[in-house]
């Protein structure tokens, strides 16, 4: 390791809060699907910041709408209009077959902002008695990191010594439809769900599952709140997860790669109904739908569709995903995924996880563990067969490794 790096890695330890702990790797530049350290290693990115940069590093268009909003406007707030805002409605609309659209900045101020939403939404269309709405949420699930968030988490680390937290929640098992139409009663506006549980390990429920969770929610008249934050925008090899079952969702959560990794930009989408109760003064954001971040969703929207990148991850999601099948190595207890959305989950007996990640930044690629002993993938949608082949030889030689 070079003293940069150790100055970098020091100066982190010294002055910011220890709330990550990241690989030892300290990046300095990225195209594509690679990205450089200060020293000048290069690396494949197997985590495209937690799916944020699926349209690659620095993509040139992208950039270049950036760029050039940057010259002309950046900022408004939305006591005015600006040219950039209608357009991107029109588009994400046009894109997603939504309704109404809400822009945010992060995918947790999204989340909290359909919950907002949807409570509105059962008082004053349900009919719900005031202050006795829930929504039913799911066991390890990641919906974000703000207090109201973390309140209907089931992860210790995320809640404890957090509290107290807000009511009206109700947790059930991921995958369960019995579980989610007992929980279900007249009070119930939302079921909030991810269609594949990310932060979990790349947990994919059963085959049906969301078709029956459609049908529940229609018949008790429950918004389907899906939180595509990650599954969103080409990421499972569709253009959203839901599409894997053919189902609407009523409301729709999307973030991160709706800007390729240049700003943070979020979207809530929505029927009439959900978003139509809201009136001025009543929910906001100072830098949600400013015209730097519309202009470079919209472009990041563009090159999804343009280059055919939502395609591309269905293709390379299979021979990633078989490629990983077939790796014979003692240490694996499962290899699951959708797209490139994909996971190796490893025996207890083989380690921590972040042993082998640390060991593939070694051999030139770049992973994350979660939840201890699995190994999250999931590389920029523009990824080559080549490079998938390239990446799969290293984990294969690195899964196969003896650490004792």
């Amino acid at each position: 390791m070079s003293s940069s790096v150790i100055d970098f890695i020091a100066a982190e330890a010294r002055f910011g809060a220890r709330n990550y702990e990241p690989i030892g790797v300290v990046l300095s530049r990225g195209e594509g699907v690679w990205v450089w350290d200060t020293a000048g290693n290069r690396y494949l990115d197997c985590l495209s910041a937690y799916s944020a940069v699926s349209q690659g590093h620095c993509h040139p268009k992208i950039l270049a709408a950036m760029v050039e909003q940057a010259h002309r406007l950046t900022l408004t707030s939305r006591a005015f209009h600006n040219d950039q805002l209608a357009l991107f409605y029109e588009e994400i609309a046009a894109l997603t077959g939504s309704h109404k659209v809400l822009p945010m900045n992060s995918g947790a101020e999204a989340v909290e902002s359909a919950i907002k939403s949807v409570r509105k939404w059962g008082y004053e269309v349900k009919g719900v008695p005031d202050g006795q709405a829930e929504v039913i949420v799911c066991a390890n699930n990641f919906h974000g990191r703000t207090l109201g968030i973390v309140g209907f988490s089931t992860d210790p680390e995320t809640r404890t010594h957090f509290g107290p937290f807000a009511p009206g929640f109700r947790i059930i098992p991921f995958g369960d439809t019995a579980a989610l139409e007992e929980a279900i009663t007249p009070n119930t506006v939302a079921f909030l769900v991810e269609p594949i549980q990310g932060e979990a390990g790349v947990v994919i429920p059963p085959a049906g599952y969301f078709t029956k969770v459609r049908e529940l929610c229609t018949a008790n008249n429950v918004m389907l709140v899906l939180d595509e934050i990650q599954t969103g925008l080409g990421r499972t090899g569709k253009l959203l997860a839901e599409q894997h079952e053919g189902i609407e969702a009523d409301v729709t959560l999307l973030g991160k790669a709706l800007s390729g990794g240049f700003y943070p930009v979020s979207a809530v989408l929505s029927n009439n109904d959900v978003l139509g109760t809201l009136r001025p003064g009543q929910h906001g954001s100072t830098f949600g739908g400013n015209p730097l971040a519309c202009a470079v969703a919209r472009a990041a929207m563009r090159v999804l569709v343009e280059e055919g990148m939502i395609e591309n991850a269905a293709r390379q999601g299979v021979r990633f995903l078989e490629g990983l099948k077939d790796i014979r190595a003692n240490t694996i207890r499962e290899v699951r995924g959708r797209g490139l959305m994909l996971a190796v989950e490893l025996h207890p007996e083989a380690g921590r996880a972040r042993r082998y990640c640390e060991a593939l930044q070694g051999k030139g690629i770049l992973a994350k563990d979660t939840h201890e002993q699995t190994i999250r993938i999931a590389p920029p949608l523009v990824i080559t067969s080549d490079q998938v082949d390239w990446a799969l030889e290293r984990l294969a030689t690195t899964l196969t490794q003896d650490f004792s």
